[in-house]
């Protein structure tokens, strides 16, 4: 195996669902901060990896992997050694997909939505239009697991680790009511309880949430 790194920040969800993958999958791997505020993604070495010049971004002993989605089913099809976290099954893998698809095209952008104003444009108010926003996720991750103890199948997939980075950085915004979702605040508990989910998103998620807290935002 060559030598994995990978680009990030901690604040990144995104960052965070793959550092849980090569956790999970017990890969070395070096982790290198990005300061996207100083611009070092615009570096000509970092725009050689990635030309969008985003984060995460892998690098594979000189292959470039770029958008969490892509790295974490790279990773896992390539290094797992088993494939419970990214089925072959082709109808299991469509659900784990679709997920996945969730994720990127709703929940990302939803988060997006809130985030990119108060960190980068410095605004304190978020309406209540983009916090019903993140209502209608919770309201749709409790379906999901209605059938099942994990978002995407009856086990743990990469989709449990998009969904948990990014749901709990909503956690900043729209704390989680047990009463009304009980299923996903028992899948919350349960992935809390993996051996790495500390180190991987916990401890770099509290610090996250701290420079939240620090903005002082209110809800409008």
């Amino acid at each position: 195996m060559g030598k994995i790194t990978l680009y990030g920040i901690d604040g990144s969800a995104p960052v965070r669902s793959v550092l849980l993958t090569l956790n999970a999958l017990e890969l070395p791997f070096d982790y290198k901060i990005v300061n996207l505020f100083a611009k070092e993604q615009l570096k000509p070495e970092f725009l050689k990896m990635n030309p969008q010049h985003t984060v995460p971004t892998l690098d594979d002993d000189g292959f470039y992997v770029y958008d969490s989605h892509a790295i974490n089913s790279y990773l896992v099809s390539k290094y797992g050694k088993t494939d419970s976290l990214y089925p072959k099954d082709l109808q299991e893998r469509a659900i784990v997909d679709q997920r996945l698809h969730y994720d990127s095209s709703v929940v990302g952008i939803k988060l997006r939505a809130i985030l990119f104003p108060v960190l980068r444009l410095n605004q304190t108010e978020v309406s209540q239009e983009k916090i019903d926003g993140l209502t209608e996720v919770y309201d749709t991750l409790e379906l999901f697991l209605k059938a099942n103890d994990y978002i995407a199948a009856k086990q743990l997939t990469i989709a449990d680790f998009h969904i948990i980075a990014v749901l709990t950085t909503m956690f900043a915004f729209l704390e989680l009511d047990a009463g009304k979702y009980p299923k996903l605040s028992e899948w919350v508990k349960r992935i809390k309880q993996l051996p790495y989910y500390e180190e991987a998103n916990g401890k770099r998620l509290d610090q996250f949430l701290g420079l939240i807290k620090s903005k002082n935002v209110t809800i409008v």
